[in-house]
């Protein structure tokens, strides 16, 4: 066989046997469904075009994450696992903790276990390893790449338009000096950033908003606090944090500095995971629909094994959840605005998320 010709895919093997993609995964694999005359019929076909069954029909598929103690993750998995579940798939996990050369050895442990095709929830693999996983199982990536990877599909945010909305809302609430406060210059976050300080532009406010972080973010916030604190009229009100864990930090040290939240200073997370609702006050936070990104990185995962050869990429609309957080800035306070404000942006959930 040609090692340069193009890949006999499960759909040719299919379309040869005159059955449908789902028959001749059955048959290939080795699972209950088809008759005996059938599946003879489709591996004579898989024989004759020299079709190489992808992973080893192990009804595996592994799951990848960065790091399983934070939330967004687990929150991704279960998304992921609901849907294989029912696609009768399931589901081994390996953990990344946190380090790109521990991730590269657990995407390979699970190549070798034989899973059928790889979810990586997490944006620290290499294109090379994406790469060479996508040439031998169906891979899935959720998050944003820096750049698309050939030969794998795609799961990811829109950054961008969720910094927005946290900007548009915090200005129509009457602040008008804003931070965002971030830890990450991944592309994720970078384009959160990015967002950020479009969005002040056209509300023309790029001159009264500032970025804290990567580096030290500690100190940076430490200087917002204090100016807060000694009445500063040029002092930040409103902060916008680049995840739900970055923004926890933030309002753990306005307690421990003394400014109130929301009274003083408003914040708002991203991601509006479980630990937004773990503090006092709840946390204002950009929901990315983290299960059921999960679920369309699993739904995409299974048309590969079907026979879609096509690279896809999925993008998910943000919402902004309101909580405890976030209130009234300087510039309205004192006046009854928010069923009001005409400028208020449309995709927001008013009410507390609990």
């Amino acid at each position: 066989m040609d090692p340069s010709a193009p890949r006999v895919r499960l759909a040719d093997v299919a379309r040869a046997a005159g059955v449908s993609s789902a028959a001749a995964s059955l048959a290939l694999n080795d699972r209950p469904g088809v008759s005996t005359s059938t599946r003879r019929r489709i591996q004579a076909a898989a024989r004759e075009l020299g079709y190489r069954r992808i992973g080893r029909g192990s009804g595996l598929i592994g799951v990848l994450p960065t790091d399983l103690g934070n939330p967004y993750h687990t929150d991704v998995i279960a998304g992921i696992e609901g849907f294989a579940e029912r696609a009768g798939l399931g589901v081994v996990i390996a953990h990344g903790r946190r380090d790109r050369e521990h991730l590269e050895r657990q995407l390979q442990r699970l190549l070798d276990l034989g899973v059928d095709g790889v979810i990586a929830v997490t944006t620290w693999l290499s294109p090379a390893a994406l790469e060479q996983a996508g040439d031998l199982v169906p891979t899935v990536v959720i998050g944003r790449m820096q750049d698309t990877v050939r030969g794998t599909d795609t799961v990811r945010g829109r950054d961008g338009e969720g910094a927005a909305l946290a900007v548009r809302h915090l200005v129509t609430s009457g602040h008008r000096r804003l931070a965002h406060v971030t830890l990450s210059t991944r592309p994720g976050p970078a384009q959160r950033r990015a967002g950020f300080l479009a969005a002040a532009e056209q509300m023309g406010l790029r001159e009264q908003v500032q970025v804290v972080g990567p580096e030290e973010v500690e100190e940076g916030v430490d200087l917002l606090l204090r100016a807060l604190r000694r009445g500063d009229p040029d002092a930040v009100t409103g902060v916008f944090a680049a995840n739900d864990i970055t923004a926890v930090r933030v309002l753990h040290r306005a307690a421990d500095a003394g400014v109130a939240v929301p009274e003083q200073l408003s914040i708002i997370g991203y991601d509006s995971s479980a630990v937004a609702l773990t503090v006092r006050p709840h946390l204002s936070s950009v929901n990315q629909p983290r299960q059921e990104m999960g679920r369309v990185a699993a739904r995409m995962l299974v048309e590969r094994l079907e026979g879609r050869t096509s690279d896809a990429i999925s993008d998910v609309e943000p919402v902004l959840h309101l909580r405890e957080s976030t209130g009234t800035g300087p510039a309205l306070r004192g006046r009854f605005h928010e069923r009001h404000s005409p400028d208020r942006p449309r995709a927001i959930c008013r009410r507390p998320v609990t």
